[in-house]
């Protein structure tokens, strides 16, 4: 996939514009739950400029820098006396109403929503203010159908959603091996059928669906019922990296409490080192997490491919967020969105310096 160019004006189409549109980039299923917990501080701990920040994040391996950081008491040991109060989400609209009304003022959220919550407030509402996870797509096929990628062609493909970040990676992936889709019926030389991920499971077995192009953990559960990797989008990136999950921030919130928010990214950041340097017990602390919002912990079978395919790092990826609104574009969901302003990484650039990491860039999207 090529960089893109820098974008210019956002529409959805407005014959989908009642969905929830490209705004379930990370969730496993697309209703929303809120699960609110605050974590617990010490008598004598010092508070910041507010008595608590509210954090939404979805119970979602992608996630897994707010779950573990939330989970091992990283961003509370962070805030000192300023209470953690978490909210946790199963799709993107939700996450961007909590986020709009004040329900929440930080969030861990994947590129669509992301955007699409930047545009239709013409950049009033939201910061993208850090990076959190790369990685963990996969393109999960039929073996008995599907031998190679040629063979794709004809086949019925599951995404989690129309024009949702997967759905639009594999509608360009599509369009680069030459062949057609229509973007909206799914109809072509492809058959993309838009299945939830929770039911892609199930549809897989009955056969309804000859593979899916999905997030993690869906794509290792797809496995562990008898699908092959056919591709890691991972590799079709420049470094084989591209984000699927960002840290974004009110900014109302980002303007009055500054010290607040720098000391969520100063937490963030620990806990990416933490995950990285202790893989193992960040990947049970995960896990141990998920059982609790959930009430179910993830099998072993599923949980280790997944979490293996995904990176946890500070860095936003800037130009991946640009192209993957670009190959929206040019699969005719979206006219040019102007993402100009959608980045503001001056707080954690000053906390990776400090941390002695290297710095971020915002490929030309930052706040002025």
């Amino acid at each position: 996939m090529s960089a893109a160019r820098p974008l210019t004006a956002l529409r959805a189409l407005a014959a989908i514009a009642a969905l929830p549109f490209l705004l379930t980039a990370c969730g496993y299923g697309s209703e929303s739950t809120d699960d609110d917990k605050q974590t617990q501080v010490a008598a004598d701990a010092e508070k910041l400029s507010a008595d608590q920040v509210k954090i939404g994040y979805f119970p979602n391996l992608t996630h897994a820098t707010a779950l573990v950081g939330v989970q091992e008491g990283i961003l509370q040991k962070e805030l000192g006396g300023t209470k953690i109060s978490t909210a946790t989400f199963n799709a993107g609209p939700s996450e961007i109403e909590a986020l709009n009304s004040g329900s929440i003022d930080i969030g861990w959220i994947g590129p669509s929503p992301s955007i699409n919550g930047y545009t239709k407030s013409s950049g009033k509402n939201l910061r993208i203010i850090g990076g959190s996870a790369s990685g963990g797509v996969k393109l999960v096929v039929n073996p008995d159908k599907i031998k190679s990628v040629k063979d794709v062609k004809g086949k019925k493909i599951a995404t989690p959603q129309l024009g949702n970040t997967q759905d639009v990676a594999f509608l360009n992936w599509i369009a680069d091996q030459g062949w057609k889709v229509d973007a909206e019926s799914g109809k072509g030389d492809v058959s993309v059928v838009r299945t939830d991920n929770k039911i892609t499971p199930d549809a897989y077995k009955s056969g309804s669906i000859d593979g899916a192009w999905v997030p993690e953990p869906t794509a290792s559960k797809l496995v562990s019922e008898g699908a092959k990797v056919l591709i890691d989008e991972a590799d079709l990136w420049p470094d084989k990296k591209f984000v699927i999950t960002n840290i974004i921030v009110s900014q109302k919130f980002l303007k009055e409490h500054p010290d607040v928010v720098e000391a969520v990214l100063r937490g963030s950041v620990k806990t990416n080192q933490w995950i990285n340097a202790n893989p193992d017990k960040a990947k049970t602390s995960a896990n141990a997490a998920l059982k609790e919002l959930s009430g179910k912990a993830l099998p072993t079978e599923v949980l280790d491919p997944a979490w293996e395919s995904i990176q946890f790092l500070d860095d936003p990826l800037a130009s991946t967020l640009d192209a993957e609104a670009e190959h929206a574009v040019k699969a005719g969901l979206l006219e040019e969105p102007n993402l100009k302003g959608i980045y503001d990484l001056a707080p954690l650039n000053k906390v990776l310096k400090a941390a002695g990491e290297d710095q971020v860039d915002d490929a030309g999207l930052g706040a002025e």
